[in-house]
């Protein structure tokens, strides 16, 4: 586990309660929480990475995403497999480095877009219709994490991957707009997108006054509206989806799912992990094309800075 934050807790205890996996430790840089959480959990801390990469199969990283690809590029190269939280990399340059070093050695390279594991308990990914469009709602109140990256890329990528999964292609043109109102990184975005004959509009905010995650997919025969903090969906296309979805262990445990995948694709006993590197990496240039575009937005306003 490299990370010692939130969401390295997290994982860590997945991993804690895999049957077949030993949790060997937990590595931050420079600071006492890889030694906090490592007590915590029984297990050793590190503070030299080379030193716990050494003893390892697997490797989950949840440090910051300015952190990614230093700790699984070295990890690749050490030949142990990677789960990433999203987003896989800052930049699509690192992100490309990590797929084509995982693909030449032979490792498996998976990302957290862990809302994979929801649409496919719901069955939203089998169904006999694609949507035409799609309008997604992501928001939380300020929390202070993950300010080294827009919230492009801390919260509207899952509902890009999302998209991308659904149309099966790339994204044809991005508009967007955005504000900062915290920190130096976009902190509200909104974007209206064309991937392939799918229509998208994402909003998304880490400064919000309560947190909102809802989607709406319009399809030929109707809409599926979910909301994924309450675990529900109104369907009203006529769809077969599974409305007990939530008791599913991919509804009641994403996170855990997507660990289990990743685990079982790094064991051979299983074609992917949930979400690939390369998949990771294709939500990544979308966000990233937001952020470019929104950006652009944001310094044509009068009175923004030259």
């Amino acid at each position: 586990m490299a990370g010692a934050g939130v969401f390295g807790g997290h994982h860590a205890r997945k991993y804690l309660a895999a049957e077949g996996v030993e949790l060997a430790g937990v590595y931050d840089r420079g600071t006492g929480r890889a030694l906090e959480l490592a007590a915590s959990l029984g297990v050793p801390g590190f503070v030299d990475l080379n030193a716990f990469l050494d003893d390892i199969d697997v490797l989950t990283v949840a440090a910051p995403a300015s952190a990614h690809f230093r700790l699984a590029a070295a990890a690749l190269d050490a030949g142990v497999h990677v789960y990433a939280e999203k987003p896989l990399a800052a930049t699509l340059e690192d992100a490309d480095r990590l797929v084509d070093r995982a693909e030449a050695a032979g490792l498996v390279l998976a990302c957290g877009h862990q809302e994979r594991a929801v649409f496919r308990a719901m069955g939203l990914f089998d169904t006999p219709q694609r949507p035409v469009r799609i309008e997604a709602v992501r928001s939380n109140r300020f929390s202070g994490r993950n300010m080294d990256v827009s919230v492009a890329l801390d919260l509207m990528i899952h509902d890009l991957d999302l998209a991308l999964a659904l149309a099966g292609e790339g994204a044809l043109s991005v508009a967007a707009d955005g504000a900062l109102t915290r920190g130096e990184r976009l902190d509200r975005a909104t974007a209206q997108l064309r991937i392939g004959a799918l229509e998208a509009a994402f909003d998304a905010d880490r400064d919000a006054q309560e947190p909102r995650r809802t989607m709406k997919l319009t399809y030929p025969s109707g809409v599926v509206e979910v909301d994924f903090l309450a675990r529900t969906f109104r369907n009203d296309a006529g769809l077969p989806l599974n409305a007990a979805f939530a008791d599913t262990a991919e509804g009641r445990d994403p996170l855990g799912v997507s660990v289990a995948a990743f685990v079982a694709a790094a064991r051979g006993d299983a074609e992917r992990p949930l979400v690939t590197g390369r998949e990771a990496r294709d939500a990544l240039a979308v966000a990233l094309a937001v952020d470019a575009v929104a950006e652009f937005q944001n310094a044509r306003r009068p009175g923004s800075p030259a």
